[in-house]
């Protein structure tokens, strides 16, 4: 029934704080849609950034968010992105369990606080 993740949602105190975070360590591309809503695409997905009470369905909170994204770059090199933009790493690299095998992985929280994980699955290009 369900084939793959097409976006997902962060809730943020500042957008466009965001925007600049995810564009410059993660190398994501902002986009705007709808009635000039603002997301980071990366690949065939992306994620869509509003403000707390924006979403009134969506009873998140600034800060509870908990993603991992997967990397085709080595994770030193992530690391030393993650370092050139003082980004602390709080974990990792550690080995872990993603969707489809091993993945090695680094930990690291976004300005609002949402728990950023980078990984790379073992054993593959």
């Amino acid at each position: 029934m369900i084939s793959h993740i097409d976006h997902i949602v962060l809730t943020v105190r500042d957008i466009q704080r965001s925007i600049n975070f995810y564009q410059a360590v993660l190398k994501m591309e902002p986009i705007s849609f709808g009635d000039g809503r603002k997301a980071l695409r990366f690949g065939t997905q992306k994620i869509n950034l509003h403000v707390l009470g924006q979403e009134t369905r969506n009873k998140a909170t600034v800060g509870s968010g908990d993603i991992c994204l997967i990397t085709d770059w080595l994770l030193e090199d992530v690391i030393a992105q993650l370092k050139l933009h003082d980004v602390e790493v709080i974990e990792g690299p550690c080995m872990r369990s993603g969707a489809i095998g091993q993945i090695e992985s680094v930990y690291f929280n976004d300005p609002d606080g949402n728990l950023i994980e980078v990984s790379r699955y073992v054993g593959r290009k």
